[in-house]
């Protein structure tokens, strides 16, 4: 049914057609609405037979989530940015106990400094935790995709984030086809757990495991996200057969058959980027977009058979790897790699905090790329200036104070000066 909606409500409405048991959240910006709306269809008993608990923290949460899930419920939780690392102990031991649990991370920078704005460091924090990883474009696809993550992680026993891009897609009002609850139906199946504790049948979870088996138990985690990389396409397909569109997959191409630049990234920065495109096809040039839907498991071949046929490619990423660099850039280098391939390629890192990513600095970074101009490792809007200045301060004062406070107060100092102020 198509309406006009709310990011976040859309979300409550799309997970409340899957019908889960247990919902256990605690509310974190920008996550809360959805938690809020389903905890009013839990209250209005408008979810069947599904149990709210109230937690006193992100980290209560995860762990009421894994408990329910142990016992046999399909479990959901929502969080974003400092709630997500509040709650790592027991991400962790959600994907090792091989439990199906669902959960939005409603995409939002880490601090210090503190910033409630959008970028990926948070779910990039935990791309190891074993969990997959879904990325969504639009609010669409994000509806989509959860409903689709409850199939997978109840088909394969292990859980699944589904980021979205806070603020961006969370707040943003606009048109959504919510899966109806009679196709969820035809397309989700009756939870039927693969581990589950049952006075009938004994069994441990958590057991201690020495270094005799331990190996062997990571590996077989390994081999989880292998299976997925299969089943991932295979639901996105059944998905469309049912509800008649196109939504999830690995990755989605945009112009890419030709293209002789491509740019890769992750989540709703991707519309801005089809617009740039678009425009620049219009020009004449050979240039398309890579998005990567699934983020963990990383679609290695998949990449692959996209970025083998380019010039050169561009990864444009919302976080980064601190004294590193770019995250899905070596991804897609090691996706070549393994082919024995290799393609010129760079680094852009862009809307850390909430910053916008403009048509205008695309367009910049996409001619410098054309000209082998970029810095191997860019950072998209840089204030130098900024930058500068604090290193001077640094370099003749030991107490030079916080980094954040100093910068932010050049930066006001700066704009009150524009202003004549």
């Amino acid at each position: 049914m198509l309406e006009q909606i709310e990011g976040s409500q859309a979300m409550a409405r799309a997970i409340a057609a899957c019908n889960p048991e247990v919902i256990a959240a605690y509310p974190i910006s920008p996550q809360t609405h959805i938690v809020e709306a389903l905890s009013a269809l839990v209250k209005s008993g408008k979810i069947d037979g599904c149990e709210y608990v109230n937690v006193e923290s992100e980290f209560a949460a995860m762990s009421a989530c894994i408990g329910a899930s142990a016992a046999g419920a399909r479990t959901y939780t929502a969080t974003a940015s400092q709630g997500l690392l509040f709650m790592v102990e027991a991400v962790y031991n959600a994907s090792g106990l091989g439990l199906p649990i669902v959960m939005t991370v409603a995409n939002r920078a880490i601090g210090a400094p503190i910033n409630i704005w959008n970028d990926h460091t948070d779910s990039m924090s935990q791309r190891d935790s074993g969990w997959l990883q879904l990325f969504a474009e639009n609010n669409q696809e994000a509806a989509d995709l959860h409903v689709q993550a409850f199939r997978i992680a109840e088909e394969l026993s292990i859980p699944v984030m589904v980021c979205m891009d806070g603020f961006i897609l969370t707040h943003a009002v606009e048109q959504v086809d919510l899966p109806e609850p009679e196709q969820v139906a035809d397309f989700l199946p009756p939870y039927t757990p693969r581990v589950v504790l049952d006075p009938e049948d004994p069994i441990t979870l958590g057991a201690m495991v020495g270094p005799e088996a331990f190996t062997e138990v990571r590996y077989l985690a390994h081999v989880k996200q292998l299976q997925a990389l299969d089943l991932i396409p295979q639901v996105a397909g059944e998905f469309r057969d049912i509800f008649g569109r196109d939504s999830g997959g690995l990755v989605r191409p945009y112009k890419c058959d030709d293209a002789e630049t491509i740019i890769v990234a992750l989540g709703s920065v991707l519309g801005t980027i089809k617009d740039v495109v678009d425009a620049r096809r219009e020009a004449g040039e050979k240039i398309g977009v890579l998005g990567i839907t699934s983020f963990r498991p990383f679609p290695f071949d998949a990449v692959a058979d996209v970025l083998a046929g380019a010039k050169r490619f561009v990864c444009l990423e919302k976080a980064f790897s601190v004294g590193m660099g770019g995250i899905v850039a070596s991804h897609c280098r090691a996706s070549l790699s393994q082919r024995g391939q290799s393609v010129r390629n760079y680094e852009v890192i862009a809307g850390l905090g909430g910053r916008n990513i403009t048509a205008h600095s695309l367009h910049e970074m996409i001619d410098k790329a054309h000209a082998d101009q970029l810095e191997m490792l860019t950072f998209l809007d840089l204030d130098r200036e900024l930058v500068d200045r604090e290193l001077e301060r640094q370099s003749q004062h030991r107490r030079s104070g916080s980094i954040a406070e100093n910068v932010q107060r050049d930066a006001r100092k700066r704009a009150n000066e524009h202003l004549g102020l």
